[in-house]
Order: C-alpha cells, then structure tokens, then sequence
C-alpha cells in the first residue's frame, strides 16, 4: 500500500513538472514570436521643417506602425522645444516612423516624403526659418542610405525644380521624442493646424509643385463623432457644447481668470477670444467684447426658455459657446457670455508652442 502511494505521489508530481514544461515553452514561444514580429519592423527618420505637418501623411498608411514627432542630428542631449528653436543646438525638428516592409517599402515612404517638402529651401521651410526647419531624410542602414541617394537623383532630374535639392541624406542618430503636446498635433488642434499650414505657404506650394497628388486630407475640418467627444471631453464639456447647456455661474474655470492669452474651442482649437477684451460683468461667466477672430464665431437665433437670445456658436466644430447680449462695454457694447467648459485657455508664453505664435505680438 504505501509503495502504491509513493509510485501515486511519483506520477502526479511528473505530471505537474510536465504541464509546467509546456506552459514555460507556449510562453516562451509566444515571446518569441512577438520578439520576431517587432523584429520585422524598421524605421524611417525624417526633416521636413514643422514636424506637425509631417505626421498626418504618413500615419494614414497602411504599413506605418506609429509617427513620433522630435528631435534629431544635434548635439545637445534631451533637448526641449524651447532649447531646439533657437538653432543652436543643431537639432531638427523630424518625425520618426515604424514601418512594416512587408506592407510598406521605404522607396513607398521616401515618395511621400518628397511631396510634403520644398526640397530646394535652404534656409527652412516655407515660412519657418533657421536651422530647425531644414529638411534631411536619417538613413538607418546602408539600403536606406542607397534608396534615398537614388530618389534624390531622381527628383533632381525629374524637371521639376531649377535649382539643386537643398535635403541632406544623413546617418541617423539620437532621436529624441518631443513633449506630449506636439504629438498628433493635428488631431488635437485641427483648425489651428489647417490655418498654420495654409498660412505658412506650405499648402498652396505643395498644391502648385504637385496638384492632386499630394495628401489633402487636411484641407478640410472633420468633426469628431459623439463617442468620440465623449472619451476626450468631460461630461460638463461634452453637455455644453454638443448639447446647449450651461455651466454654473461663479462655478467654473475661467469666469474670474485674469491671466493674459486667448481662449480656443476646447473641440477644434479655433482662435475665439483674447484676454486683452475680458471684462468682469458680475455675471459669473467669462465675458468678452469682441471675438479676437470673428470669422471663427456663427450667431443664431434661440428662442429656448420663452425668450429670444442670440447663441453663438464656433465656425468649424460648431460648439456651443454661449450667448450674445447687448449690455456690454464701450467700445461695442458688447457682451459675449461664454461658458468655461466650452473654452481651453492658453497663456500667452505658451502660445508660441502650442501653435498660436501668430497671436504673440498682441501682449508685446
């Protein structure tokens, strides 16, 4: 009996050991196989002037893992925005792509890259100028070094530019990913980006060089969907905006703000107001007397809760705002009483950054 017992105890223990072995192997086997498919992916590292405009051609692709905007081909170690945009680190602004080969070719990547670009700009690109904004296509091997000489040759033959190609073909070195707020910029400010990269002159040259073939995706303002605005807003946010309400007066972020800088749809990032025309009306909400850019503000007329009111509302995300009153200061007489949950405020040292740079002279 007590020999059946140990033979028992014998059998369920190599049992056990066993069923361990197999677990340890599937595991292993399920690493490597992820490790193998990392493995297969490669990078592409690029300069095209304003990393915001590089990211959306290339995140649409099929192929293309992941865009990061940063920093590359300087000397200075973890560099920030502020640091890089005063050339002296010599470092450019570029973005960093991970690519499936066997979806998408490199030869595929640089023919895209060359129809973001001035690739006979010296100085920048377009109204960007220094350092940073120069153009240069990172090789990580000695193939991608090969394919990218040979699609500079072929552009420089092709006819189209009269002057030598400017873009650098460089070994790639440190990339250094850039702060949060510069990532997808173009999701996250769409107005604010179309308008910059139109005001730029990057649009209309990229257009004129190489007429419909170009990404245009970006011509026009796409409004989220409500699932989508209810991940990324908060549900006050959401209610003010998508559904007319209203914020508790004297209970929101930006009725008794003082600070100086200008306040954008918290949707689209469209310019709405500046600090510089806020006045307290004893309200209990954010009031201004004028738009800083009126072409972003649409009125309508509502007649909810038995009384005739003037709403206003965004141009491009159509965001409710709030109301329109007649009761204000000189020099309009004007009081346009806004909701904070409908407004994202953005102080004027960080204008610069955050893309509005064009609204910097306005507190000098």
């Amino acid at each position: 009996m007590k020999i059946k017992v140990i033979n028992l105890v014998k059998i369920f223990m190599i049992s056990v050991v066993c069923i361990c072995f197999v677990v340890l192997v599937n595991g292993q086997d399920k690493t490597i196989i992820q490790n193998e498919e990392e493995n297969k992916m490669e990078k592409a590292t690029f300069a095209g002037g304003c990393f915001w405009c590089m990211e959306s051609p290339f995140e649409e692709l099929d192929g293309v893992i992941e865009v990061l905007a940063g920093y590359t081909g300087g000397h200075k170690e973890n560099p920030t925005y502020e640091e890089v945009s005063t050339g002296k680190t010599g470092h450019l602004e570029a973005i960093q792509i991970t690519f499936d080969p066997s979806i998408i070719t490199y030869s595929e990547l640089l023919d895209v890259f060359w129809k973001q670009i001035n690739p006979t700009d010296i100085r920048g690109q377009f109204a960007d100028r220094g350092e940073q904004y120069k153009t240069a296509i990172f090789y990580h091997s000695d193939e991608q070094k090969r394919l990218a000489e040979e699609s500079k040759d072929k552009l420089q033959t092709s006819g189209k530019f009269q002057v030598d190609i400017a873009t650098e073909i460089i070994p790639a070195s440190i990339f250094y990913v850039a702060e949060d707020y510069h990532q997808d910029y173009y999701q996250k400010s769409p107005v604010n980006y179309q308008l910059y990269r139109a005001g730029s002159g990057r649009e209309a040259y990229l257009k004129s060089i190489w007429e419909d073939t170009t990404n245009n995706n970006d011509s026009k303002f796409e409004k989220s969907s409500d699932e989508e605005l209810k991940n990324r807003l908060t549900p006050l946010q959401f209610n003010v905006t998508q559904s007319c309400g209203t914020e508790r007066a004297f209970d929101n972020e930006y009725w008794d703000n003082k600070k100086e800088g200008i306040y954008v749809d918290i949707v689209s990032g469209e310019p709405l107001f500046s600090s510089l025309d806020k006045f307290d009306s004893g309200t209990g909400w954010p009031s201004f007397t004028k738009p800083l850019e009126p072409d972003n503000i649409l009125e309508k007329e509502d007649k909810s809760l038995f009384m005739s009111r003037t709403e206003v509302r965004s141009k491009y995300a159509d965001s409710h705002l709030g109301h329109l009153f007649d009761d204000g200061p000189a020099p309009t007489g004007l009081r346009y009483c806004m909701n904070s949950a409908a407004l994202r405020f953005i102080p004027k040292e960080d204008l610069e950054k955050e893309g509005y740079g064009q609204y910097k002279k306005l507190f000098e």
